[in-house]
């Protein structure tokens, strides 16, 4: 149950790129386990969890405006209004990154949904 395939959600935010988190530095948040590339980030990320935490579950946004849970590439993301958005690939986050408003507010409909399911 390891979030982001090991990378480092607090790493997105502050070094702007994907950072593959280590084994021994670890949290659990809403039953993911997190890595980090360091005890600062982890840190941080206790304080606010919400804040570093993946929107959609960590699942593709594209994906999940669409209707549907798809895996993610950890390099596609972007950085919304604060919040982390992981894409399945850089060529589906161009797409999405076209209409990402309209996109967001699909997902957070859908999200709700697909979390009932």
């Amino acid at each position: 149950n390891v979030a982001i395939q090991g990378y480092d959600p607090v790493a997105y935010f502050k070094q702007g790129k994907a950072v593959k988190g280590k084994k021994e530095i670890t949290a659990e948040f809403n039953g993911a386990i997190y890595y980090f590339s360091s005890e600062s980030n982890k840190a941080l990320f206790l304080k606010n969890p919400l804040q570093y935490e993946p929107q959609f579950g960590g699942f593709c946004a594209y994906g999940v405006s669409e209707g549907h849970e798809s895996p993610i590439k950890p390099e596609a993301f972007t950085i919304v209004d604060n919040k982390l958005y992981l894409n399945y690939n850089l060529k589906v986050k161009e797409i999405w990154s076209k209409d990402r408003a309209a996109r967001i507010e699909k997902a957070t409909i859908n999200w709700q949904k697909i979390q009932k399911e």
